[in-house]
């Protein structure tokens, strides 16, 4: 075991803006670096290959989430439940969880893999891809899934990790995946002339070999994690698996909900043109940037409520929430002001085609609610996953993510006669339902019930 390598860190010491700060700071940075890989595909297949293939990364990012949204959802459990073991100093219990961990998602991983390759053909034609790009579609998709495994992997040991409060090596990993992921790209798609698959090849490759560097340090580390890679305790144990179905299922269902919802939605936006879907494409990827910030604050809060919690210290928890809330905010308002001011900058770095440009100015103003949204949701997240309300999160899920999103955008774009201006619209409101439950949850103190009881 490497000697200067420490793994497990308490989050329920020093001041919480200052301990915020120092766990999100690498999720933020592995986060970018992720949204940046992502953003490089578009960027080079929208140079070497145009706007169709710009198109067709777009929807076969969407594809790509559509089977990814497992994975999120029980690893973010079991990072909720792993920091919770922690701050109660159940390791028995954190070793059994990582087992379970490993066995349950890579089983799933297999499952999902086969179930796709089996209705991909279906699941592209769902979402009404111009029949320009539908070859192009047809090969991201397929190399990303056939990635699955390492996607899978590398979400459940970096979870595993960040539970014990270690945020940095994740960091490192997906570093390591971005710059093989950039070199490739370039690589495959502009000498080798591989298109969109060349891209998603890139993408599989660099998240391959940082799934390997994962599952490296928490080997030579396993003292540390309780955990010796036994074949026999790879077993899913009965004493984890109940609380990790309780709150990963809704998790689960959370994710599915929204990731549903937006396919839905982008269904009716992918009817408008590769014009239209290109716009929306490099629209979420911007949103993205935000959405980097936010998803750092809401894990780094929600494992630090979550410690908090276990420990029983509970008037640190709001002070969590509210610097989650201005931590997200002071970014979001910056990268506003750049959109607005230079929306044709920021899409062209994506695409010169000046009906992408044009489109682009027109959905400015759905963009400024999208970072609202992207505000106001983290803090609250953190409070609701930290404490395990697998109830609250299964709402969330529902209204959030059918409800809301689905019913607006029918509404707007449909019954109002809104067009494509609708279906984005009713996208964005959508994302302000999350901080609308938290907000109330927090002023009620249910969550003080949750300190006494393992989830």
């Amino acid at each position: 075991m490497a000697k200067d390598t420490k793994i497990i860190r308490d989050l329920t010491q020093g001041s919480v803006p200052g301990t915020l700060l120092r766990f999100s700071l690498p999720l933020f940075l592995s986060g970018l670096l992720q949204m940046v890989y992502n953003m490089v595909d578009m960027i080079v297949v929208g140079r070497f290959v145009g706007t169709q293939g710009l198109s067709a990364v777009s929807i076969g990012g969407e594809v790509l989430q559509l089977i990814t949204f497992v994975a999120m959802g029980f690893s973010n459990a079991g990072q909720i439940l792993i920091s919770r073991y922690v701050g109660e100093d159940r390791k028995d219990l954190i070793g059994e969880m990582v087992g379970t961990l490993f066995t349950l998602l890579m089983s799933l991983a297999v499952v999902i893999m086969i179930l796709f390759l089996m209705t991909y053909q279906s699941i592209i034609a769902w979402l009404n891809t111009p029949v320009e790009i539908w070859e192009y579609t047809r090969q991201y998709s397929i190399v990303c899934v056939l990635g699955i495994v390492f996607i899978y992997g590398y979400n459940l040991v970096s979870a595993i990790l960040r539970g014990m409060g270690d945020s940095r090596h994740p960091f490192q990993f997906i570093a390591i995946a971005s710059v093989i992921n950039v070199v490739l790209d370039i690589l495959f798609v502009g000498p080798m002339g591989m298109g969109p698959r060349g891209a998603a090849l890139a993408t599989v490759i660099g998240q391959g070999v940082s799934f390997l560097f994962a599952l490296g340090l928490l080997y030579r580390n396993r003292a540390q994690v309780y955990f010796d890679f036994a074949p026999r305790h790879f077993r899913i144990s009965r004493h984890v698996i109940r609380p990790l179905l309780s709150l990963g299922i809704p998790m689960v269902i959370q994710s599915a909900a929204v990731t549903f919802s937006m396919l839905f939605v982008n269904s009716y936006v992918n009817a408008y043109g590769t014009v239209a879907v290109a716009v929306t494409g490099v629209a979420r990827k911007l949103e993205g940037m935000i959405g980097v910030i936010a998803q750092s604050i809401s894990s780094a809060g929600g494992a630090m409520v979550s410690q908090a919690l276990g420990a029983g210290k509970t008037k640190r928890v709001p002070k969590i929430v509210y610097h989650a809330l201005w931590m997200v905010a002071i970014p979001s308002s910056v990268f506003a002001v750049i959109t607005y001011f230079r929306p044709e900058w920021l899409f062209g770095l994506f695409s010169e085609d000046p009906e992408v440009l044009a489109m682009a100015v027109v959905y400015i103003p759905v963009a400024m609610v999208q970072y609202l949204g992207c505000t106001l949701r983290p803090a609250n997240f953190a409070l609701i996953n930290g404490s395990g309300n697998s109830f609250l999160n299964l709402m969330v899920a529902l209204l959030d993510g059918i409800v809301c999103r689905i019913g607006l955008s029918l509404l707007l774009g449909v019954a109002l006669g809104y067009g494509i201006m609708g279906f984005w619209y009713g996208n964005a409101l959508s994302g302000l339902v999350p901080f609308l439950i938290g907000g109330v949850y927090l002023v009620s103190g249910q969550w003080k019930k949750r300190a006494s009881a393992t989830p």
